[in-house]
């Protein structure tokens, strides 16, 4: 596996848990806001940031007693054949594991969940997973519904693969919560209802304020606004018409 780094301690990633955080390298996604871009894509330049799986486990056996778990995210870490023996050495540890993904690999999730390798587990959902029909007025806007995943997330989509995840996950009998990084010019009140509804029933769902960051994939939204945080809260309240519990993310 590729590691590009460690958080040393969070008190906010992990819910309810102190933890570490571990950044694997690597993803299939290139979300115009993501704020993590020399995690996306390996090249000469962010290969010298890999830390290796020694250094890891040092750090973890220093930290025994002082956390309660270890978050793995990313980048996208279910891109790593070798997930499951990383996480069984986590495990063996004694650690709680918390694991960040997009879903695109839900094959990879049920061997984890199979295995009892997850303790919690936190759903990044990037967009719409059906074509919003009725929104339909010309062959202009069925093509913009149509590929507002791709929009969003840069690359073409397995939707087929992000709705397994979505299913495999609320089965799964552990912890969960989805979520999406809301982005003006990405997403609409409509687009958040829609999420809700597409995976209603649903224990958690929350809504994550988009942050501009001196380092993002798409530049532009170095400078885009976020929407204020009384349009998401509204949001929010109608969402729970559908899901539960569902919570604003600053």
């Amino acid at each position: 596996m590729l590691f590009g780094g460690i958080q040393k301690i969070s008190l906010i990633d992990y819910p309810d848990k102190i933890c570490a955080i571990i950044f694997t390298q690597g993803c299939n996604f290139r979300c115009k806001f993501c704020y993590n871009p020399e995690l996306v894509q390996l090249t000469n330049n962010n290969q010298q940031l890999t830390i290796m799986e020694g250094e890891i486990f040092e750090f973890l056996k220093k930290r025994k007693g002082l956390i309660d778990g270890v978050c793995v995210t990313g980048g996208e870490p279910t891109l790593h054949k070798d997930l499951p023996e990383f996480l069984a050495k986590i495990k063996k540890m004694g650690f709680l594991i918390k694991l960040d993904t997009n879903g695109t690999n839900p094959k990879m999730l049920k061997k984890l969940i199979d295995k009892k390798l997850i303790d919690y587990l936190a759903m990044d959902i990037k967009a719409p997973l059906e074509n919003q029909k009725s929104k339909i007025k010309n062959q202009n806007d069925k093509s913009k519904f149509k590929n507002h995943y791709k929009k969003v997330v840069g690359v073409k989509v397995d939707l087929k693969k992000i709705k397994e995840s979505v299913k495999i996950i609320k089965n799964s009998g552990i912890d969960y919560e989805f979520r999406t990084t809301i982005a003006p010019g990405l997403h609409k009140e409509e687009d958040i209802l829609q999420i809700a509804r597409e995976i209603s029933p649903a224990k958690k769902y929350f809504l994550q304020q988009f942050v501009p960051s001196e380092k993002m994939i798409d530049e532009k939204y170095k400078k885009v606004k976020p929407y204020p945080i009384e349009t998401l809260k509204k949001m929010r309240d109608k969402a729970r018409r559908y899901v539960g519990k569902v919570e604003v993310r600053n």
